[in-house]
């Protein structure tokens, strides 16, 4: 499918080529017209598919960690792509300014967002620019050159398909850089672009996605045509006469490229291939990268066209480990990521805009023979990941050994590592089964890391081995691209044999003779070889006629006769040819290379792959389906190659290693293939829809996926599910814990790990009551438990200002407690000061600590000193369980821990306690209720242990992530923009009350025997409450609308419920009641409802127990889910509950 690029290109060709006359641009409205066609039908379908998810999962953590959101785009059109958003990230955004030099457009614009409203917080009236963004030398200087009357920075700068005509585009970008917020974690620039790589002369990209499929559907009339084609052009003709002339020509041309098709009638399909690319502050710094890691010298040969076709921000090439270690150093710090380059045969070993390092001088193969190593052990290969599969075969052919490696000599560690099938494989297994070793540079802490067998004298200065080894080794030997760039293998070596090559080329009269041969060599040739045979066959046409070829591989280390299989004469005929061939010789022996349509070697073509194992190439839906594939090819040159499996790889179980497909017959190699000087042109195109199409209908015949091919191409999201059987799981967890900051970004995609609910504590508390102790041992207990969780100071931030402005000692207010606390008056009024002229400061230092942990599944947060910090923090992270642990200790203990610690000053102790009750806890008088609260006033490290078993390890646990799976998910309900979360349909779930009523009952923090009654009210409560009652067998009081309950009753106001108000406007008053003196005297009760969001109903439900007598601090409340994004905690402080015990199970961020 011609793209609009190329069309582009023949429309002003055709002007070039017939008239000399003067162009002029486009009108406001003719631009318009054009637009208007573009984002039509199919043209809509790449912002729902692509642009607008690209951009909602690129900006939600960004949005996520900020207050408030200023934004900039360049060139909207009539509406603001920002305002397609969900409604939570929308409200942020208090500042919105645009340039928008088409004067139609921008009109529509301002229109729109004072009609719409689709940023509602905003603080002042949105700025919209009637001019074009255009450079300025002097931005940073603030000087006004005619663009804005002053330079303002943004936390999002958007360019969306508007970086036409802006040349050189690498300026415009880093203008818009400049342009970004200096907070510690800046802003981001996002870029949207059509067709082909934006060359960007050393940017590098913080993210970066494809959306190759995108396409544009016109209209094949006249009067379209006429709108479409000089926007496509970018420009009409001055003279009248001339541009109608020209017109007419370039109908012509669109009807000559567009195509056509039967689900578009009527209509002119071009391509319309989408780039997304997001660049943060680091976007500028490959010069510090290159002052320490060599660049490549000249050209580097890439054998992917693919990847011929992309950009990257440059190619380094390390010669030393060190090296290496730089580049991921610099990848951390930056947030970017990098790609690995080996024997250039993958498509994702470059790409746009990311740097790649190259991995060619690390291109040394060791043979070690038994003993060399030091210990007893079969010979070995050790080879760096530089090298190439040919140069490991001729070096230990030499030694007569061999490696189980692939069939071409140019193929690298990519093979290796994710599989690596030849024509060893079914006697001794992949390649990537002969891995017994590896070094690696960790892309997570750095370290150069030896796993599993690595000979001594082969480790590397400074080398460490990993706790997690095990696991490590596991993936690398089928998924290594993902995992750490890997230095060298340790490989098992083999004895080297001789190959025997027999080759057949049988034509086929038809279809049905085709199914016939195919289902005749499986059953009886391929399914009855001896592990030491190995046959391939090809489905391709030549000379008008189906082929089946099928070569056949034997191998033996002894110099007996070859002797052909009797049962392959009465379905193959007699061979074609018989060739004997040392294991380097074999490389030449591929039918594909030699004899398939004149011979693929050379260079002459180009290809495209993907792999489907199959278990049975002779059934009959199977077989129907490869015949059919190759009759519809789109070039001559496309085959389908099967290469048998079986024997020793399916010996290891599915999870012996990350390589999970053990169980097929054939690896089917779908292969599109071109001519070369067609790269980039619709044949190749059409060869790689092919490939995809076929691939497609083979996949649910299949038993997997071949994972080395796969990339970030979506089109291969498909076949990456399929690619690692039952170890998608285990694999997507490792991903997550060994290259947590994804610098690995573009390896073979891994399915990405359930997204566990992030649990964030506040470990608060007085001076020396033990707050960092208790937070470093629950680290530890929930690491044990198999999840990431990290400690972290709040004040650290403060510190960091105050050390910088006043030239105190950073490390020692960090870690000298004595110290620390000789600076505490001073930090204090510094802190003050700072909040009184950022009164968001609080919020923002909350935001950094829990956006800088990222990566963990629980962090625990000390040094915070706000009140009631769940209820003021909570809707910041709605989609995150937030808690507070006050820890507590005697004035006596705390005291002696001062002393411990060298600090005998106590009147920062005095001043703390200045409104203490009194009661030797050391526990102030609160306003509010603390999630927990525990009392650290024992030795040893017993107690804490005991209160985390206890509290903190329930709130990890799989039940919980059970329940949640239970509540569906309903957009647009009960109106267009609400994300509806079906809490009351746990209830419905197979076993789904009775586990809620089991964690409702061991969650409930307070004393089970002080409870008195149950309290609910509405459906939801109901449901809930009475199968809790029910199960602990206490009371269960219903709250009921007034009227309903037989008298005597108290009342008060019933308000609507959050989605109650949603789905109506009656604005009749209500009330609801419940009966007197149905809680026992002296009893404590529990309030049992479905959900926590605005908390008007759970408000007034408290305020009528308090109208029947029951005090404040005999309420507990216990909720199934909590929408925190609504502030109902907030609400209930405000009304005088603050005190009151809020438990919620689970925390959502809709509705």
């Amino acid at each position: 499918m011609v793209t609009l690029d190329s069309l582009k290109q023949a429309l002003r060709q055709e002007v070039k080529t017939t008239t000399s006359f003067s162009k002029q641009s486009l009108s406001d409205t003719q631009y318009s017209a054009g637009f208007n066609i573009l984002v039509r039908g199919p043209g809509w379908t790449t912002y729902k598919e692509f642009v607008i998810p690209q951009l909602n999962q690129l900006l939600a953590p960004l949005f996520n960690s900020r207050v408030h959101i200023s934004a900039l785009e360049i060139g909207p059109g009539p509406k603001s792509l920002l305002g397609n958003l969900p409604g939570s990230l929308r409200q942020k955004v208090k500042k919105y300014t645009a340039f928008e030099p088409n004067g139609l457009f921008a009109r529509r614009l301002e229109e729109w967002i004072e009609t719409e409203s689709p940023f509602p917080c905003l603080g002042a009236s949105p700025n919209v620019h009637q001019v074009p963004f255009v450079l300025q030398d002097n931005i940073e200087s603030g000087t006004n050159t005619g663009m804005m009357n002053k330079i303002e920075t943004y936390d999002i700068i958007l360019f969306c398909h508007s970086m036409y005509g802006m040349k050189p585009k690498h300026r415009f970008i880093e203008q818009a850089l400049r342009m970004l917020v200096k907070r510690p974690h800046g802003g981001m620039v996002v870029v949207f672009h059509r067709d082909g790589a934006l060359r960007l002369d050393g940017l590098v990209c913080h993210q970066t996605a494809s959306f190759p499929t995108g396409v544009v559907s016109v209209a094949d009339d006249d009067k379209t045509l006429d709108c479409f084609a000089p926007f496509v052009a970018g420009f009409i003709m001055q003279d009248v006469d001339v541009d109608k002339a020209i017109r007419i020509c370039w109908r012509k041309v669109c009807r000559a490229l567009g195509r056509r098709e039967e689900a578009h009638p009527g209509h002119l399909l071009f391509g319309s291939p989408n780039i997304m690319m997001a660049f943060n502050q680091h976007a500028t710094t490959l010069p510090e990268l290159a002052a320490h890691v060599p660049l490549v010298d000249g050209d580097k040969v890439i054998k992917n066209w693919e990847a011929r076709l992309h950009c990257p921000a440059s190619i380094v090439r390390p010669t030393e480990v060190r090296h290496v270690q730089q580049c991921v150093r610099w990848a951390l710090k930056h947030e970017v990521s990098l790609t690995v380059l080996g024997g250039g045969h993958s498509g994702h070993c470059l790409w746009p805009n990311v740097v790649s390092v190259d991995m060619g001088a690390f291109d040394q193969v060791h043979i070690l023979t038994a003993g060399d190593d030091g210990e007893k052990s079969d010979p070995l290969v050790v080879a760096e990941t530089g090298c190439k599969t040919g140069d490991i075969i001729g070096k230990t052919m030499a030694a007569g050994l061999t490696v189980p490696l692939g069939a071409r000599p140019s193929v690298g560690a990519g093979l290796w590592l994710q599989g690596g099938i030849g024509h060893l494989a079914r006697l001794h297994g992949l390649a990537s089964d002969a891995i017994i070793g590896a070094v690696v540079v960790s892309v997570e802490s750095n370290q150069v890391l030896c796993v599993g067998h690595v000979p001594r004298q082969h480790w590397p200065v400074g080398a460490v081995r990993p706790e997690d080894q095990k696991d490590l080794l596991w993936a690398i030997k089928g998924a290594g691209t993902n995992f750490g760039i890997v230095i060298s293998v340790t490989f098992k070596a083999y004895q080297a044999p001789n190959y025997c090559i027999r080759n057949w080329v049988v034509p086929l009269s038809d279809n049905i003779e085709a199914r016939l041969r195919l289902s005749n060599f499986n059953r009886f040739v391929a399914s009855e070889l001896p592990r030491n045979f190995s046959a391939d066959a090809y489905l391709y046409w030549d000379n008008d006629q189906l082929h089946l070829g099928v070569t056949m591989f034997e191998s033996s280390t002894s110099m007996l006769a070859f002797e052909t299989p009797t049962s392959i004469g009465p379905i193959l005929g007699p061979e074609d040819s018989l060739k004997t061939v040392d294991s380097l010789g074999l490389f030449d022996t591929e039918m594909y290379m030699s004899r398939m349509h004149g011979g693929h070697a050379g260079g002459k073509t180009s290809s495209f792959k993907r792999c489907l194992f199959l278990k049975s190439i002779g059934a009959v839906n199977v077989a129907n389906t490869l015949v059919a594939a190759v009759e519809t090819r789109p070039s001559p040159l496309c085959y389908l190659h099967l290469l048998q499996g079986g024997g020793a790889v399916g010996d290891l179980t599915a999870d012996a290693t990350a390589f999970g497909c053990r169980d097929w017959d054939f690896a089917c190699v779908v292969t599109g293939v071109w001519p070369r000087d067609q790269d980039g042109t619709e044949a190749a195109q059409a060869a790689v829809r092919w490939v995809y199409n076929v691939a497609g209908q083979l996949l649910p015949l299949s038993s997997g996926s071949y994972g080395a091919d796969l990339g970030p191409d979506p089109r291969d999201a498909a076949l990456a599910a399929g690619a690692f059987g039952p170890n998608q799981p285990r694999l997507a967890r490792l991903k997550r814990s060994l290259d947590p900051r994804n610098v690995l970004a573009y390896a073979c995609p891994l399915p990405k790990a359930p997204m566990k609910q992030k649990l964030i504590i506040l470990v608060t508390g007085e001076s020396c009551a033990g707050k960092d102790y208790c937070a470093a041992l629950w680290v530890a207990m929930v690491t044990h438990k198999s999840f990431t969780a990290r400690a972290v100071s709040i004040s650290d931030a403060t510190k960091r200002d105050y050390a910088a402005a006043t030239g105190t000692d950073l490390n020692r207010l960090l870690v000298d407690r004595a110290y620390k606390e000789h600076h505490r008056p001073a930090l204090t009024a510094f802190f003050d000061s700072r909040v009184q002229q950022q009164p968001q400061l609080l919020e923002d230092h909350f935001l950094n600590v829990v956006y800088g942990a990222a990566d963990v599944d629980v962090l625990l947060i000390t040094g915070m000193r706000d009140e009631a910090p769940v209820a003021t923090l909570s809707h910041l992270i709605p989609n995150s369980r937030l808690l507070e642990i006050r820890v507590t200790a005697s004035d006596e203990t705390r005291q002696a821990r001062r002393e411990c610690h060298g600090d005998n000053n106590d009147s920062d102790n005095n001043k703390e306690n200045k409104d203490s009750n009194n009661s030797g806890s050391g526990l102030p008088a609160l306003d509010y209720c603390p999630s927990l609260i525990f009392n650290n006033d024992s030795t040893g490290h017993g107690a804490v242990k005991s209160f985390g078993e206890r509290y903190l390890l329930p709130f990890v646990h799989e039940n919980l992530q059970r329940l949640t799976n239970m509540v569906s998910h309903v957009t647009d309900f009960p109106r267009p923009g609400i994300d509806f979360r079906h809490v009351l349909g746990i209830s419905q779930q197979p076993g789904g009350l009775a586990l809620c009523t089991t964690l409702l009952q061991t969650h409930f923090v307070g004393d089970w025997s002080k409870i008195g009654a149950v309290v609910c009210c509405e459906v939801g409560g109901f449901v809930y409450a009475s199968a809790l009652a029910s199960q602990i067998d206490i009371p269960l009081v219903l709250i009921r609308e007034a009227g309903k309950l037989p008298q005597p009753t108290v009342s008060v106001v019933k308000p609507s419920s959050y989605i109650s108000s949603l789905e109506s406007n009656n604005l009749e008053e209500k009330r609801f009641e419940m009966e007197r003196d149905v809680v026992p005297k002296d009893m404590s009760v529990l309030v049992v409802d479905d959900v926590l969001s605005t908390g008007r109903t759970l408000c007034a439900v408290l305020q009528l127990l308090d109208k029947a007598g029951v005090g404040v601090e005999h309420f507990s409340v216990m909720v199934v889910a909590e929408f925190p994004v609504h502030r109902g905690r907030a609400l209930l402080r405000q009304r005088g509950f603050g005190t009151v015990n809020i438990q919620s199970l689970l925390v959502f961020g809709g509705a």
